[in-house]
């Protein structure tokens, strides 16, 4: 296995197939489930933000998206047990077995799932990564509407990414905060002029927010964690266990009684215009 500074094992390899099962077969085996546990929070702030702004169909952008899994899950209300169902199968390919599905039938099978399930919630997904091929995916599959494949820790959006940033309302993510920082975030709202998203992202507990949250203030925000833990997924191994327990330490993170126990745990952090919002979780 390899591992990156912070301890984690390196999972770039499954963000960068033309299709999802090695996403899904690589995190099923460790019980990866957080965009499951965020969805009745993003749930709950989507209704907010329509009655607060009187916004029907809200725009939402999904930072680090990979294949459009947030937006599945909240357009069509499916689950991280069904989309596990869909992509993974172990016996594919194997001496024996039926030969694995190609990645045109699998996108088939998925544009015929996003026509079939009329949207529960009438919502925009803009997906956010810089796995061009997880965007190419997420688009035909008709996960996303539309996508920006960049990475905006190097570089200013383009005229075009500003372009589709525009009038977003939303923005979230689901464990790429740490890789992301308040550079990103910074560009992604300065390109939108005067306008303020709102913000929710789940962010691991290794990760201090705080860089974070000072230079969303600077742009007028107030940030709220919660103390609820949520888990992301198992540890990859014990070596990946022992150096995340180390980075946490070394930071001034309290690991007993959760990642000590063999999980890794994320907070949300909620982040909307000064004054515009309640204090507390979405309601």
């Amino acid at each position: 296995m390899r591992f990156d500074a912070t301890g984690k094992v390196s999972l770039d390899h499954i963000y960068t197939q033309p299709d999802p099962r090695a996403y899904f077969t690589q995190l099923r085996r460790l019980d990866y489930r957080v965009p499951q546990e965020a969805k009745p929070y993003f749930v709950k702030l989507i209704d907010e933000y329509r009655q607060a702004r009187g916004v029907e169909v809200p725009k939402i952008l999904d930072v680090g998206c990979s294949y459009g899994i947030n937006a599945a899950l909240l357009k069509y209300d499916v689950t991280m047990d069904a989309m596990y169902a869909r992509y993974h199968d172990e016996r594919a390919g194997t001496d024996g077995a039926a030969p694995a599905e190609t990645t045109a039938a699998l996108l088939a099978r998925d544009r015929k799932l996003a026509r079939s399930h009329l949207p529960v919630r009438r919502t925009r997904f803009i997906g956010l990564d810089t796995s061009a091929s997880a965007l190419a995916y997420a688009l035909e599959a008709g996960f996303l509407d539309e996508a920006v494949h960049a990475d905006l820790e190097q570089e200013e959006p383009t005229a075009q990414q500003r372009a589709r940033f525009a009038g977003t309302d939303l923005v979230i993510s689901t464990g790429c905060i740490g890789y992301v920082t308040g550079r990103t975030l910074t560009r992604i709202v300065r390109s939108m002029g005067e306008h303020r998203p709102w913000m929710a992202h789940f962010v691991l507990r290794m990760f201090p927010f705080d860089p974070v949250e000072k230079a969303l203030a600077q742009l007028g925000y107030e940030t709220v964690r919660f103390d609820e833990v949520h888990r992301q997924r198992r540890f990859a191994s014990e070596e990946e266990q022992a150096l995340v327990l180390r980075t946490m330490k070394e930071a001034g993170v309290d690991p007993g009684g959760l990642e000590e126990e063999g999980w890794l745990y994320a907070q949300l952090h909620l982040s909307r215009p000064a004054g515009t919002g309640p204090s507390g979780p979405p309601s």
